[in-house]
């Protein structure tokens, strides 16, 4: 797809991740329309793209509520027209074992990002039938195919997310319209300040064999895959090289995720077998 002249709308812009591929999609001749809660945040993105001569837009907006998605959907496709490019970027949740994690921490993290993309790509996808075209991107991470100790809720939430891209490429089969997934290993992100301990919990074995990426990596990532029409992004390369040892040997990749992972410690373990008072 050529990207100049579209319009791309991205959620999550206002930090990491959402703002790197909000500008990186701004160079490449978009108007950029930004989703986020942080509207100052926003607005910083926004200025840091018109100053270097792109064009963006700030739409404020908790993603978690589905009555004002379709409410701002409704305007944005009635001021702009309907997106060429969704980036289902928003995402949120914390590294916890099951025992750590309350209930509604559990549907938060399924709130963003699942719920928050299939309500953002209903909300415009009756407009891109009409017109036959368009990408839709879902941001995910490795933690679509691999599952590792202390993160139940956030991994089933990525899971969520690559069931959605496949569900989402058979509804739109023979359409006009594609569908890409982005995988990758950890991104240096407000994230990780944001949620202490989390980074600790990353698998030795992956702290060993896949390097962090900076936020700019994953824009230029994202662009290539829209301007290519791929179905997927994998990165770094290495990512790829451990997706291919999974497929050959499932059990021993499984085997090494869990041994290399994050414990609980033996205070915590006693703990939660402690009678409650």
């Amino acid at each position: 797809m050529e990207i100049a002249g579209k319009v791309a709308l991205v959620t999550g812009a206002s930090s990491g991740m959402g703002e790197a591929i909000a500008r990186a999609l701004a160079r490449a001749g978009a108007q950029v329309l930004l989703l986020a809660r942080r509207e100052e945040e926003l607005e910083r993105v926004a200025a840091g793209i018109q100053s270097a001569g792109g064009k963006a837009q700030v739409h404020a907006i908790d993603l978690t509520d589905s009555e004002a998605v379709a409410s701002l959907a409704a305007r944005i496709t009635r001021e702009t027209g309907t997106p060429d490019i969704i980036v289902n970027n928003a995402g949120a949740g914390q590294w916890k074992f099951i025992e750590e994690t309350t209930p509604a921490e559990a549907r938060q993290m399924m709130a963003v990002p699942y719920f928050a993309a299939f309500d953002v790509t209903r909300a415009f996808i009756e407009g891109m039938l009409k017109r036959n075209s368009g990408r839709i991107v879902n941001m995910s991470s490795a933690a679509s195919r691999f599952v590792w100790p202390g993160a139940a809720a956030y991994t089933a939430a990525r899971w969520a997310m690559r069931g959605f891209t496949e569900a989402l490429r058979a509804d739109l089969h023979g359409t006009g319209i594609g569908v890409t997934l982005y995988e990758s290993t950890q991104v240096e992100s407000p994230y990780w300040e944001a949620n202490p301990g989390s980074r600790e919990r990353i698998p030795r074995l992956g702290r060993l064999l896949l390097r962090t990426l900076r936020p700019e990596e994953v824009g230029e990532a994202v662009v290539a895959a829209i301007r290519a029409d791929r179905r997927t992004v994998v990165i770094p390369f290495m990512l790829k090289v451990v997706y291919f040892q999974h497929y050959l040997f499932p059990w021993l990749v499984q085997w090494l995720m869990n041994v290399t992972g994050y414990r609980r410690s033996p205070a915590a373990m006693r703990d939660a077998g402690s009678p409650a008072r």
